[in-house]
């Protein structure tokens, strides 16, 4: 009959790893409580007006800090990621395309990943995304 260890001694070898990523888990929130604490009783504590101003760009904020921004804006950002995707996959994609061996499945791949990118082109355009006004 073979030797099969016993149920405590496994299940206290499962439980010791895990109190080991536990206990590095404490001294992390440890380090970083010491490391605030630390900050705020070492810091000069000098209120001002000037520091309590709201700051942007070096400007003086004038007016409310409510803006109505444009959801237009957040398409064009969405479009740039699209193609900044499109760039990360195109890039690897030719390197792989010059290995021997990868030629045709490589290229169908492509074209296949550029007919989803066409095609979200092509919503965006008949939505009048790329319409500038």
């Amino acid at each position: 009959m073979p030797d099969v260890p016993e149920p405590t001694v496994v299940a206290a070898d499962y439980f010791e790893s895990y109190s080991v990523v536990g206990l590095l888990a404490v001294v992390g929130v440890l380090f970083v409580a010491v490391a605030f604490g630390a900050g705020r009783l070492l810091r000069p504590v000098v209120p001002t007006p000037e520091k309590l101003m709201t700051y942007e760009c070096g400007v003086d904020p004038v007016g409310e800090g409510w803006a109505h921004t444009q959801v237009r804006y957040y398409v064009y950002a969405f479009l740039y990621v699209i193609f900044a995707v499109d760039s990360i996959f195109l890039f690897p994609w030719a390197t792989v395309f010059a290995a021997p061996g990868y030629g045709a499945a490589t290229l169908v791949e492509m074209f296949i990943f550029l007919g989803f990118l066409a095609v979200g082109l092509l919503y965006a355009y008949k939505k009048g995304v790329l319409t500038w006004t």
